[in-house]
C-alpha cells in the first residue's frame, strides 16, 4: 500500500444489515448484536456487501456488544457473552475469507493484508439503550474505572478472536476517550486504534466539550505516552447530517 493511498471503510451496519433482516433491528435494544446469535449468515451478508463495493476496512459488529446486554436480553451467561462477541469478529473472518475467495476466482487483486478488520469499540452509554451515548450524561455519575473496565470484557474478547485494530467510535465525551487510551497505552501498548467523537454540532461534542480542543487535548495525551504511532486518527463519526465542518 502506497502512503497516499485513500483506504475506504464499510459504511452503517444496523442499516444496510435492513435489507437481509427487515426492520427487525429498529427498537431492538440490542440493535444489530442480536443477529450475532439468531442470524449469523445475515452479518456475514452484510459484510459482503460492503467488501463486494469497494470497503478496504471493515467493522466488527460488536459496537452495541456487552455482557450485561447479553444476559438481560438473550438470556447468556457472562462466559457465553464472551464467546458470543468472539464468535462475532469471526463472523467478519469468514466474510474475509469469502470475498478473497470469489476474488481469486475473479482474478481481481487484492494488496496484501487487505481487507482489513476493525473491531468496533461503542461508547459505554450504547449498553444503557436510552440514547446516552448521544449525551455522554452517564460520565458525570460514574467513574472512569467502571467505564474502562466496562470496555476492556469487549476488548479483550475481540483481540483474543483476532482484529487489526480497534476503531473506538461515536465517543460523547473527553473523559472516555482519554481514559480509554490510558489503558490502552497501560494495557494494550501494542495495540493499533482510532477514537472517532459524536458531535452534536459543528464545534461541540455530544457532551458540551468543544471538538478542537478534544483533539488537541487527546493528541498531546498521545504525545506524553510516547503512543502517537499507535493512535491511526483522531476524527467524529455518527454527526448529522447537517453538519459541515469542524474547527
Amino acid at each position: 500500500m502506497g502512503p497516499t493511498r485513500i483506504l475506504t471503510k464499510d459504511g452503517g451496519f444496523g442499516t444496510q444489515m435492513t435489507v437481509h433482516v427487515g426492520n427487525a433491528v429498529d427498537g431492538d435494544p440490542l440493535w444489530s448484536a442480536r443477529f450475532n446469535a439468531t442470524n449469523p449468515a445475515a452479518v456475514i451478508n452484510t459484510h459482503l456487501d460492503f467488501l463486494q463495493n469497494g470497503a478496504d476496512i471493515i467493522l466488527t459488529n460488536t459496537y452495541q456488544c456487552s455482557v450485561e446486554g447479553y444476559v438481560e436480553y438473550l438470556d447468556l451467561d457472562v462466559e457465553q457473552s464472551i464467546e458470543l462477541m468472539k464468535k462475532t469478529v469471526r463472523l467478519a473472518h469468514i466474510a474475509k475469507d469469502k470475498y478473497l475467495a470469489e476474488c481469486c476466482e475473479a482474478k481481481v487483486h487484492v494488496p496484501d493484508g487487505f481487507p482489513l478488520i476493525l473491531a468496533s469499540i461503542g461508547p459505554y452509554g450504547a449498553h444503557l439503550h436510552d440514547g446516552s451515548e448521544y449525551t455522554g450524561d452517564y460520565v458525570d455519575h460514574i467513574t472512569l474505572k467502571e467505564i474502562t473496565d466496562w470496555h476492556r470484557t469487549r476488548i479483550d474478547a475481540c483481540l483474543a478472536a483476532g482484529v487489526d485494530a480497534l476503531a473506538i467510535e461515536t465517543i460523547p465525551c473527553q473523559a472516555e476517550a482519554e481514559a480509554l487510551v490510558e489503558m490502552l497505552c497501560d494495557d494494550y501498548p501494542d495495540v493499533k486504534y482510532w477514537i472517532a467523537y459524536q458531535c452534536k454540532d459543528e464545534n461541540t461534542l455530544a457532551h458540551g466539550e468543544n471538538f478542537a480542543d478534544v483533539a488537541r487535548s487527546l493528541w498531546e495525551l498521545l504525545g506524553e505516552r510516547n503512543a502517537r504511532s499507535k493512535c491511526l486518527a483522531i476524527g467524529v463519526n455518527c454527526v448529522h447530517p447537517g453538519v459541515n465542518f469542524l474547527y
